[in-house]
């Protein structure tokens, strides 16, 4: 009997945390039952000793990689000693080597994809730059830039539907450009799937492609697209109805921009023909791959695959435009895109994924500064050993996808890069554990494709993080995320702007947390009391502690003799923008002085998340913010 491996040794050999430290700093165990149950889910029962033997023998099996992965000039054991081998890069240039004593060669100095030859043995191998594309390589030496973060869907235009548009975003885009930013951030515009009354923007069916709701037909599609309104008062009344709301009607808005796009597409098709060629053109670019997620989006969510096939075009090409006319307008950067963790569980991309993708598993958080509770997201992500079994096509195809036609990409919980919190579908949050990724493959070819793109990186490091990881991502050039309200010492004091990372992005908030004038306000303590959160008593300690919090960054912000609201406001985007930080970017509801917060964590439909729209009027409060923002990075060298 002692060859049967016990729960913790088997659990290891997977690759999961048995222990993990809370946000307290405390060490914590993961139960015996929780690891049985992840096991189970990762299809290695452990329930009696011989389930115990078989799945210790599959976990530790050694089967050969279709990929491995390395850095430039990074020495590779591959087998035979003393042997003369080849590197044939995947332009067909090839580069003579030979292994050492120990069965090593060295990598080539070049970056990109091989194939490593040594007799009749052949090993795929990603060769990685040192670092990811960077902010010096998109601004030069000494540049520090700027942007501002949009939620897609809030921005307003002409014949929006009712949501924002890319035509919406152009707009937001030319008029930060304007003022001297260099990017323009947005949130995810993956493919949803089905939108409902608790959509999520971080909850997509498909992270390949792209929300053909944000299509703008009258952009491109010009006088074609309003002709169709024009014939049809009904659907025009339905629009411009949908378009005073200051909150989202999601799926009123849905069901009348698909009857709109199903319109317009019946239409391009009788009097359109270089539109149609445009869109075979696409169809053929697109693959298998769009096929298949076309097909999917039929069968599971019932769209018609002609007008979704469209409407994906048109999306596509409406993103394509805003980011040309970004650059065009002087952005160095342009858009950055956000790529969510994960994905609906039964959703196009984890059909796609197959047996890569974890089954049975959902991803979530344990308590931490952003809830207390712990979260559970509702979905799922691909497994490391699944990953591997591919070479990785599945996270290069994804970044490809991500990464096209973008400035930059933001990777939300980029802490999933080197373990992931899962819990059995079904479970509470705290009845889950860590999950390890192979995160030097993961981090090579997110530099590799970075620089092919020349697209930066930035990762959403918060939350509860692991004590090497920041070292490990600055060190590859992944910029990190240091937000206002957690930039502070030891004693809880709020660091002044020289002290903030300069590996990291530094922002004034982010989607999940309160805005400026909200958070100075408590609105978000007042949110969470009348959710049942908070008792009158912690409702009240909390108030006090925020008192607190507010008075002690007014002693670090260069306010001067003026505090009024606005005054306030302003000196907390000049303390933000004076940080070390190469890069500073500003929520448009910050920029705005809204209170209003975006998404509060652990809600639903209990709080209008991912449903408010920006204002119709912006006045005065934006052109003063983005002009500070610009006076500020302008001036001060770090």
């Amino acid at each position: 009997m002692n060859n049967v491996p016990s729960l913790t040794e088997l659990a290891g050999a997977a690759g999961l945390c048995c222990t993990w430290t809370d946000v307290n700093g405390q060490s914590r165990r993961v139960a015996d039952a929780t690891l049985a149950e992840v096991l189970r889910a990762l299809g290695l029962p452990a329930a009696t000793a011989a389930q115990r033997r078989e799945a210790m023998h599959q976990a530790v099996g050694s089967v050969a990689p279709p990929l491995r992965t390395c850095q430039v000039q990074e020495w590779l054991e591959i087998g035979a000693a003393e042997a003369a081998c080849e590197w044939q890069h995947e332009d067909g240039s090839v580069v003579a080597g030979r292994t050492d004593a120990a069965g090593s060669v060295q990598a080539p100095g070049r970056p990109g994809y091989w194939l490593l030859r040594q007799g009749t043995a052949e090993l795929r191998v990603a060769v990685a730059p040192p670092r990811c594309f960077g902010m010096c390589d998109a601004l030069g030496p000494q540049g520090r830039g700027w942007g501002l973060v949009l939620q897609a869907y809030a921005a307003r235009g002409e014949h929006d539907a009712g949501m924002g548009d890319t035509a919406a975003c152009g707009e937001w885009a030319w008029r930060a450009a304007g003022a001297g930013a260099d990017a323009l951030a947005l949130g995810p515009v993956h493919a949803a799937g089905v939108i409902d009354a608790g959509f999520s923007p971080y909850s997509p069916s498909d992270r390949r492609f792209l929300e053909p709701l944000y299509a703008a037909p009258v952009e491109l599609l010009g006088d074609g697209a309003r002709a169709v309104l024009m014939g049809d008062p009904d659907l025009r009344g339905e629009l411009e109805r949908l378009e005073q709301g200051d909150y989202i009607d999601w799926p009123a808005t849905a069901a009348a921009k698909w009857r709109w796009l199903a319109r317009v597409h019946r239409a391009c098709g009788q009097a359109a023909p270089d539109v149609m060629t445009d869109l075979q053109r696409y169809e053929r670019d697109g693959g298998p791959a769009l096929a298949a997620h076309v097909a999917f989006m039929h069968t599971r969510y019932g769209h018609n695959p002609a007008v979704y096939l469209f409407a994906q075009w048109l999306a596509t090409r409406g993103w394509q435009r805003v980011h040309d006319g970004a650059r065009r307008a002087g952005m160095k950067i342009g858009l950055i895109a956000d790529l969510a963790i994960g994905f609906d569980p039964h959703g196009a991309e984890a059909h796609a994924a197959g047996d890569t993708a974890l089954h049975g598993l959902l991803l979530g958080a344990p308590p931490d500064p952003f809830c207390a509770a712990g979260q559970v997201w509702g979905i799922t992500s691909y497994s490391p050993t699944g990953l591997a079994s591919r070479g990785f096509l599945p996270f290069i195809q994804l970044l490809r996808a991500v990464m096209h036609d973008r400035g930059g990409v933001r990777i939300d919980h980029i802490l999933g890069l080197q373990r992931l919190w899962v819990v059995p579908d079904g479970a509470g949050a705290g009845e889950g554990a860590y999950l390890r990724y192979p995160v030097r493959d993961l981090l090579n070819l997110v530099a590799i494709e970075s620089w092919r793109q020349r697209c930066i990186v930035i990762g959403e490091d918060l939350g509860l993080v692991s004590p090497d990881i920041r070292t490990l991502l600055a060190k590859r050039g992944v910029l990190g995320t240091d937000v206002l309200a957690f930039c502070r010492d030891a004693t809880g004091a709020f660091l002044p702007p020289q002290a903030w990372r300069r590996d990291a992005v530094a922002m004034t908030g982010t989607h999940d947390l309160p805005t400026l004038v909200g958070w100075r306000r408590g609105c978000d303590l007042r949110w969470r009391e009348r959710l049942g959160q908070l008792d009158a008593s912690r409702l009240r300690h909390e108030q006090m502690q925020r008192r607190h919090d507010v008075a002690q960054l007014d002693r670090v912000l260069p306010i001067g003799s003026h505090k009024d609201a606005a005054a306030v406001r302003l000196a907390a985007l000049r303390h933000v923008a004076a940080s070390a930080a190469p890069l500073a970017l500003v929520p448009v509801e910050d920029a705005l002085g809204l209170d209003g917060q975006v998404n509060l964590p652990g809600t639903v439909d209990q709080h209008p998340n991912w449903r408010r729209r920006l204002p119709r009027r912006l006045g005065a409060a934006l052109q003063e913010a983005m002009a500070c923002m610009a006076e500020v990075r302008g001036r001060n060298s770090p």
